[in-house]
């Protein structure tokens, strides 16, 4: 449907419209609503105006001036949902609810115009647009309480989730967030979006948690146009898939204002009052397609179209206004006119307005980090009284040297102690402490409001620490296995790493994700569980892939990544290797070489590891063997016995995968002249590529290597050492450099 048919409908529809008897405007504009003839005004001008916007964003495309046509063409009636929510409601908004944006942008008391200028600026691209900067067209605003989603393709529905439990677990920590106390938290998205995973695990998570008698006030807010771009979404199936367990059910026509308000007031109250979620089911039409490139005539039939135009929400809400007697005809076309001819002259200014000229202003937001300020906070310690209370007077640095597991356990119980907004949680951390008992008595020491144990989903488990992030805490999830991550690695991707990409720093969701990886578990296997694959990680732009190997480098390198959380809005993975877990001895047994102290607060100033420093071993002439994780254990091993045959080696334990310590890297390459890589990962796709590549761009040019797994999943039992990355290829291969 072209918009110039949209456009003519409408001038031709109002003009046959008859008016009615005059109704006071404070009161309702017709019988049995409870909206106001004054407020129904109000909000048909925010409609208007969506619409004008869409005709700008084609009018723009038309120029060459514009890069996106995704209109609120038909869903205008979500300004009924703004106008029922408070302007401090955290909104994640669906790419269709332009009237919504409009109409929280004046419940904040800005100009209509500041509100049309936020849309057409991102609409143009323009540098100086206030949430992403030319980045990407967002409806979002710090100072609107609406959150940037880039796809709303239901991956906002887990951080939405994640924002309402924020919203209730502040006020059992103590905290202070950004939200009220009572906020309710309002998530819009398309009808077809609510078969994707992701959306249901939202609805999942919303009714687990009412079932176990949690609050969580969420407003899911399902724009139904009956279409995913030329897919049709059956009758009825919006709102049998909507009933769930613990979540209230709403409908309303969504092309009838009044009808929309009515039902957003209800769901809302229920929201706010009952702390529980509601699912509100707006039946809305889509006008001039999907979008400005989509030929709907393909699809869809001519009747199908014009029925849809018969609905039109924004000649549905003027007749309403012309049958209260509170506008004629000639009134509101005269308004559509003026309103149409202001909107595309804003549209025209902006084009005018600088557009990203440089790959690194681009990347600036991506992860912005201050190395000094992570390093002066990343010594933080509970007070000597509280520390003492925490571990039971028994101080970990006083006890014997500790291994990887019970380090980051006493590294995460000091955490826990000084930062009262800070949660560990995952599946199975609290009441059995994990699988391999890294977070062991912590929920004991500390509480559930602190350490919590989730349900079986790590959509959910990263969605809340989305969610909680961005509402001003500290969240610590934990993934039991590597593998599972790639089960909701878009949460991290898609969601985590472009929020302050896509708004400028004006929203962060900083978390550490602790991952239990890697393989060489001895006699426990499978590839769910011994997974060697961080490909997928490695290429998300401004992620920190943190990756110890030691007690020592897993406390340092954890207080790192929490300090640059807090300060820098940073998303981590900490990847611990589980076979190195409980790992005592290094060269034999009982030499206890794998252990390691803690060090006392006193000290953590001068133990702190930067983002991207390696940590080197030995100080040989003849050769540096790169490496990270098991196979750090594994190169100091083969080293010791080419030393003891007067070869000269250097170990350099990357310590982080993203990003690569280049500087450290270069530097040992160059002492040797010859370099081994041993990579526990896979050969394509590995951890050695980026070394390799590091190296020839830094100009490197001795002799390299590299021995790394095989591009195999892991097998049971035995059978994996055929495929991982041993002890004796790393000395083979080494021999080989050596001459």
């Amino acid at each position: 449907m072209a918009r110039d048919t949209v456009e003519t409908h409408f001038t031709e529809a109002v003009a046959t419209l008859e008016a009615g008897p005059p109704r006071d405007p404070a009161q309702p504009v017709r019988e049995g609503t409870t909206l106001t003839g004054e407020r129904c005004r109000a909000l048909f001008r925010r409609q208007l105006d969506s619409r004008l916007l869409d005709i700008a964003a084609r009018w723009l495309r038309e120029q060459d001036e514009g890069f996106y046509t995704i209109g609120s063409a038909g869903h205008e009636g979500n300004a009924a949902v703004a106008a029922a929510l408070r302007p401090t409601d955290p909104a994640l908004l669906h790419y269709r609810s332009g009237a919504f944006y409009l109409t929280r942008s004046e419940q904040k008391g800005r100009l209509p115009e500041q509100g049309l200028r936020d849309v057409l600026m991102g609409l143009s691209a323009a540098a100086d647009e206030p949430i992403a900067g030319g980045r990407h067209k967002v409806f979002g605003h710090p100072d609107l309480a609406v959150i940037p989603q880039t796809s709303t393709i239901a991956s906002h529905l887990p951080r939405a989730v994640g924002v309402a439990f924020a919203v209730e677990r502040a006020r059992t920590l103590g905290t202070s967030g950004p939200w009220e106390s009572d906020a309710v938290v309002v998530c819009s998205f398309g009808d077809a979006s609510i078969n994707h995973a992701s959306a249901l695990s939202g609805f999942n998570t919303a009714s687990y948690a009412t079932f176990q008698g949690q609050a969580l006030p969420i407003l899911f807010v399902c724009e139904d146009n009956g279409l995913g771009i030329s897919v049709r979404t059956p009758k009825g199936w919006v709102a049998a898939a909507a009933r769930r367990p613990g979540i209230e059910y709403f409908a309303a026509d969504g092309c009838d204002l009044a009808d929309a308000y009515d039902a957003a007031t209800r769901a809302v109250e229920h929201v706010r009052t009952r702390r529980s979620p509601a699912f509100l089911h707006l039946s809305t039409v889509r006008l001039m397609g999907h979008a400005g490139s989509d030929v709907e005539v393909a699809y869809r039939t001519q009747r199908d179209i014009r029925a849809d135009l018969a609905r039109d929400p924004l000649v549905r809400t003027a007749a309403m206004l012309v049958e209260a007697g509170l506008e004629t005809p000639g009134e509101l076309l005269k308004k559509y006119e003026s309103a149409r001819e202001h909107v595309l002259r804003i549209a025209l200014e902006t084009t005018r307005h600088p557009r990203l000229s440089t790959a690194r202003e681009i990347k600036e937001p991506l992860a912005p980090r201050d190395p000094e300020l992570i390093a002066r906070i990343s010594p933080a310690a509970a007070p000597p009284a509280a520390r003492e209370k925490a571990f039971a007077g028994a101080l970990p640095e006083l006890d014997k040297p500790l291994t990887l597991s019970q380090s980051i356990n006493r590294t995460l119980a000091d955490a826990l102690a000084v930062h009262p907004e800070m949660m560990v949680f995952g599946e199975d951390v609290a009441r059995k402490g994990g699988v391999y008992g890294v977070t062991r008595g912590l929920q004991k020491r500390f509480g559930a409001g602190q350490v919590f144990d989730t349900l079986l989903d790590e959509q959910t488990i990263l969605g809340l620490a989305l969610g909680s992030g961005v509402s001003g805490l500290l969240p610590v999830p934990e993934i039991q296995y590597l593998a599972y991550l790639h089960n909701a690695l878009d949460q991290i991707r898609g969601e985590g790493a472009t929020l302050s990409f896509f708004s400028r720093g004006a929203y962060r969701n900083p978390m550490v994700v602790r991952v239990a990886g890697y393989a060489y578990q001895k006699g426990f296997g499978g590839h769910f569980h011994n997974d060697n694959s961080v490909a997928a990680l490695r290429d998300i732009p401004g992620l920190v892939i943190a990756s110890p190997a030691r007690p020592d480098d897993a406390s340092a390198m954890l207080r790192t990544c929490l300090a640059a959380a807090r300060a820098c809005g940073t998303v981590a993975v900490f990847l611990e290797p589980i076979a190195l877990y409980h790992t005592r001895d290094l060269f034999e047994e009982g030499d206890g070489g794998w252990l390691a102290p803690y060090a006392p607060p006193s000290r953590w100033a001068e133990t702190h590891v930067p983002i991207g420093r390696a940590r080197s071993y030995g100080d040989g002439r003849d050769l540096t063997i790169v490496t990270f994780g098991n196979g750090v254990r594994m190169s100091l091993r083969a080293a010791v016995r080419l030393t003891q045959e007067g070869y000269g080696c250097r170990v350099l334990d990357l310590r982080w995968l993203a990003p690569l310590p280049v500087e450290d890297l270069v530097r040992a390459a160059e002492l040797t002249g010859k370099v081994l890589i041993a990579d526990e990962t896979r050969h394509t796709g590995g951890v050695s590529e980026g070394v390799l590549a590091e190296l020839a761009d830094a100009g490197f040019t001795g002799p390299v290597a590299r021995v790394t797994s095989d591009d195999s999943f892991i097998p049971l039992g035995g059978a994996a050492d055929h495929v991982l990355l041993s002890e004796a290829e790393i000395e083979q291969a080494a021999r080989k450099l050596l001459g």
